[in-house]
């Protein structure tokens, strides 16, 4: 590729592009640029031809139209090899541009607003820059094209070492990164569009963007990276900011992510420890050192090398408790200064502090790989309707028991199925997770609680599906539990209620299940 001699610059981010441009002009490379890029160089007294004086049209409908031409996209499309593509262009007085450097309108960033209305979403959709990218990312074997302000540097130390000249293995990648630029913008787009009338579309387009890579993935052997999806409009645990610690691994995310969407169910003081994916012990409390101490005593065996999340900032002497433990990652939505100073101590613990930890999420998919697919759900987001609960039982659930039960349906929606939690009214004291049946699962969260020194004598018993047969509920009544909540719905429902009447127990059907794989 020829030294570059034009480069035309049309950018919203406009961070590094003085320098980029100051750059440019002391190598004698000529900027073509649009409206507000234009103003923004000449205030820099960067010398600049505004687009209109290559088209001989002027910025038409608000700046909808402006580079759309056939002297710019002549400009970025001519193969220069070609001689009928030289003869044309110089019949119809096209230039060559050899650089774009573009950046699009925020789409991503105004859809994320709280309540953003149709028409400004409508106003961010970008045209003219992405048909630049597109036109200057196909034709790279002459052009190059420049997308974001982070590959400022590198471009210009080429530019610099090769006397004006970029190699072509950089202009391929740098078309690269521009098509998956274009992608995640036009994934971001349709995201938005199709959430307002379609709830699973025909096709589906997803924009990866990666974050950062991970020391590994699922096992040591095995490579992984963290990605921002183009479909979510809120950031979650791409948006967190890691404040010490060594690197984080794939589990480390996956099981962060799976104690963030539980801690964040409950207004009071809450703390969450997670071990691979399931929670193993869930507490609130009057202060957040409180909630802790229950959570780990719940299952402290477990708790230990697990993830903890809190939905109150960190203060001094709930990290102190904390400390104590062996952990991998605390996430919350701060940590006050003596909390960081203390766990600085602990230099490969993971600090996650969440800006956005209250941000209601919006509703999204999940996706599962299968050989040849992809399986796409709904979140399981739904607030379920108190109203609709049943009790099915001769005896009511007293306040307490009914303050208990709606704990443990708050917490066993987020436990691996086959699922039974046993709960007081602020505190997990069993858990059974991921059984291939339900009466295993009652059974293992009984022996779980025993192991740590606790009762389920008296506690409330929930279950995120229906029980086939009553054997899980007479284990519960026999190890003592009072009351019990579950979605209801099996053939034999007669015979587990009259199973529970039979032990006094009282039950309530929720009439919705929450499966969890």
């Amino acid at each position: 590729m020829p030294n570059i001699q034009r480069a035309l610059i049309s950018v919203h981010d406009k961070s590094g592009l003085q320098e980029l441009a100051k750059f440019l002009a002391a190598r004698q490379i000529e900027i073509i640029s649009t409206g507000g890029t234009a103003r923004f160089l000449k205030e820099q007294g960067i010398a600049v031809t505004p687009i209109e004086q290559i088209t001989g049209f002027p910025e038409i409908l608000d700046g909808r139209v402006k580079t759309l031409h056939p002297k710019i996209f002549g400009g970025l499309l001519a193969r220069r090899e070609l001689p009928l593509h030289r003869e044309q262009s110089e019949q119809h007085a096209v230039r060559m541009i050899d650089l774009v450097v573009v950046n699009l309108y925020p789409f991503r960033e105004v859809v994320a607003k709280p309540g953003v209305a149709l028409e400004e979403a409508i106003e961010n959709i970008d045209v003219g820059g992405v048909a630049l990218i597109r036109a200057a990312a196909k034709n790279f074997a002459h052009v190059a094209v420049v997308t974001n302000p982070a590959q400022y540097g590198e471009v210009m130390a080429e530019l610099e070492k090769n006397g004006g000249e970029l190699s072509e293995v950089t202009r391929r990648n740098l078309a690269l990164a521009a098509f998956a630029h274009t992608t995640q913008y036009d994934a971001a787009i349709h995201s938005f569009l199709q959430g307002e009338v379609e709830t699973l579309p025909s096709s589906l387009c997803i924009g990866l963007e990666k974050i950062q890579d991970l020391r590994y993935g699922e096992n040591p052997h095995q490579r992984a990276a963290f990605y921002r999806d183009g479909l979510s409009r809120t950031q979650g645990l791409t948006g967190a900011r890691q404040l010490q610690g060594k690197e984080l691994s794939y589990n480390n995310i996956a099981d962060a992510d799976a104690a963030l969407a539980l801690v964040r169910t409950f207004s009071e003081p809450c703390a969450v420890i997670v071990k691979h994916a399931n929670p193993c012990g869930v507490a609130t409390g009057s202060t957040l050192v409180e909630a802790y101490q229950k959570a780990k005593a719940a299952d402290p065996v477990s708790a230990f090398g697990g993830i903890i999340a809190f939905n109150r900032e960190v203060d001094g002497e709930t990290a102190m408790a904390a400390a104590e433990l062996f952990a991998e990652v605390i996430l919350a939505p701060s940590f006050s200064a003596e909390a960081q100073r203390i766990f600085s101590g602990k230099k490969n613990l993971r600090l996650l502090a969440l800006a956005d930890f209250f941000q209601e999420t919006m509703p999204s998919f999940e996706f599962k790989r299968v050989a040849g697919g992809v399986l796409v759900q709904e979140q399981d987001d739904r607030k379920d309707d108190e109203q609709i609960f049943k009790v099915v039982t001769k005896r009511q659930p007293t306040a307490e028991e009914w303050s208990a039960l709606r704990f443990g349906w708050k917490v066993v929606r987020h436990v691996k199925s086959n699922a039974i939690v046993y709960c007081t009214a602020d505190r997990t004291i069993g858990i059974g997770a991921g059984q291939m049946s339900r009466v295993d699962a009652s059974l293992l969260a009984i022996e779980k609680a025993k192991r740590a020194g606790l009762s389920v004598q008296g506690t409330a018993m929930a279950s995120d599906a229906f029980f086939p047969f009553p054997d899980g509920v007479e284990a519960a009544a026999k190890a003592g539990t009072t009351a019990v909540i579950q979605p209801g719905g099996s053939l034999r429902d007669a015979d587990v209620i009259a199973a529970a009447d039979l032990y006094n127990l009282a039950m309530v059907f929720t009439g919705i299940r929450h499966f969890r794989h």
